[in-house]
């Protein structure tokens, strides 16, 4: 059978997609997103009157195959990815999960994973390698395979919550006073957060802490953290929910990297670990009954955590398996790079010094110079990250980072405990990262094992749209050039 047919007649698949069709009922819901996601991390797909769920969970829905890219065209006028005469792609949904949308109760989501179309010369019902969340699946699958543990990740998305003016454009403000950990500051965001996290609850994130922090309007709420293909759909959820609430409150919810110099920018640090074993539980976040399928309410729970210091060897230390990740990490961080900070605004952050934004491939104990910290026991915090990149290509890079560390043993060196900068002047050499898109793409490029990490149609569609944005900024005149060069001669 094919990918695609073999996906539909899963064991077990009839059941879900009968449960689907009760909660329908129940719920009272009336239509339906079919989601997935692009190469940016956009929520693309369809909506569908929910009397239909049953043929488009045994048929999927089709679309044409350049939604993967937004279907956006590059500075030539040609159409990223794919071209007008490709085929369309076949979306089937995952019933597990199911979720009614708190802001209108009448609609619900699924995410979907997506199949090339069955009348396709070559692989038809072939897995869309396009897809990146689809992708994430899969190395997810054989990662856990080949090892026998699974990569649990936790995400720190900060965002801003900017005012605007009557058509819509920013005003360049902050809602807020860029005062960190302030909860005066907080407080006046209160009705915003507090609604996202009704929402964020309602949809099966378990939001666990939150803070404003040092730019104007930027507050970062965290939640759980879990497998990382379930952290990715969460972390989307997130956005689509801060989108939604800024709506509802005349503001703009940005999560573009750096829209403000001389502040903190949007980072996203993404904690990482591997685990054997665990299973996964209900987590009780007040919803009863459940606005959805039972799966979209639980968290992967127990097991053992490979990434602990083993007492033997190392009270502090990680134990080998996390020394050997961590190599793998430093290695290949110039290469992740394209996909943790994926836009030209991204290098600002990087640009503009003193706000413990990381730039040197180094790791070290709670030490935030280095690209790479043990946060806490057990896992690491991959610092080079921000809230703009696509979590779907950032969790398969990490996976494969990991994997090339593993399988070769790596030494990641002994950890800095000085700050990375006045080490260096003391004579240690440290690697740095790119600081421009164009050079992390290179550096991309040239990085086999990262690469794999976009597969075929994956890497071809993300290396046109990257190479197309910074060629578009290369081509831009921009206020800075009129304000520097306008009169530069006589």
């Amino acid at each position: 059978m094919t990918d695609l047919e073999n996906f539909v007649n899963q064991p077990g698949r009839d059941k879900l997609v009968k449960d689907v069709r009760k909660k329908i009922k129940d719920l009272g819901i009336e239509y339906i997103y079919y989601q997935f996601v692009s190469v940016t991390g956009r929520i693309v797909g369809k909506g569908v009157p929910a009397d239909h769920w049953e043929s488009l969970a045994a048929k999927g829905f089709q679309l044409v195959y350049g939604a993967t890219a937004n279907l956006f065209v590059d500075r030539h006028g040609e159409y990223i990815g794919y071209g007008p005469e490709s085929s369309e792609l076949v979306g089937i949904p995952e019933p597990d999960t199911f979720v009614q949308l708190p802001w209108d109760k009448r609609v619900a989501r699924v995410w979907c994973t997506c199949f090339r179309n069955r009348e396709e010369e070559e692989n038809p019902g072939g897995h869309l390698t396009s897809d990146c969340r689809g992708n994430l699946k899969i190395f997810q699958d054989q990662f856990q395979e080949k090892f026998g543990m699974n990569m649990r990740a936790g995400t720190e998305p900060e965002m801003m919550w900017l005012t605007k003016k009557d058509n819509g454009e920013p005003t360049g403000d902050g809602f807020s006073r860029p005062y960190c950990y302030h909860i005066d500051q907080f407080e006046s965001l209160r009705p915003v957060y507090m609604k996202v996290i009704e929402y964020c609850r309602a949809m099966g994130l378990d939001v666990i802490q939150g803070d404003h922090e040092d730019a104007p309007g930027q507050l970062e709420l965290n939640f759980m953290y879990d497998d990382v293909l379930r952290n990715a759909d969460r972390l989307t959820t997130y956005r689509q929910i801060c989108a939604q609430v800024a709506r509802e409150f005349n503001l703009i919810a940005c999560f573009m990297s750096k829209p403000f110099m001389g502040v903190s920018a949007n980072g996203c640090h993404t904690n990482v670990s591997l685990w054997k074993g665990g299973e996964l539980k209900s987590t009780p976040i007040g919803n009863d009954p459940l606005p959805g399928m039972e799966q979209v309410f639980t968290h992967i729970s127990g097991g053992e955590n490979m990434f602990m210091p083993d007492p033997k060897i190392d009270e502090v230390k990680p134990g080998p398996v996390g020394l050997n990740s961590i190599a793998g990490l430093l290695k290949h961080l110039p290469a992740l790079t394209c996909l943790g900070s994926p836009t030209v605004n991204s290098y600002r952050r990087l640009w503009d010094t003193g706000f413990w934004a990381p730039v040197y491939a180094d790791w070290g104990y709670q030490n935030r110079t280095c690209s790479v910290r043990v946060s806490a026991p057990g896992r690491v915090e991959y610092r080079s990250v921000d809230s703009s990149h696509n979590p779907y290509l950032m969790g398969a890079g990490i996976l494969k980072a990991f994997e090339d560390g593993l399988d070769n043993k790596m030494d990641p060196g002994e950890p800095e405990k000085k700050n990375i900068y006045d080490a260096m002047k003391e004579g240690k050499e440290v690697d740095k990262l790119p600081l421009t898109l164009g050079e992390a793409i290179q550096r991309l490029e040239s990085d086999d094992i990262v690469r794999s990490a976009l597969p075929e149609d994956m890497l071809r569609v993300f290396m046109h749209y990257k190479k197309d944005e910074w060629e578009k900024f290369l081509s831009a005149v921009t206020q800075w050039d009129v304000d520097t060069y306008l009169d530069v001669l006589p």
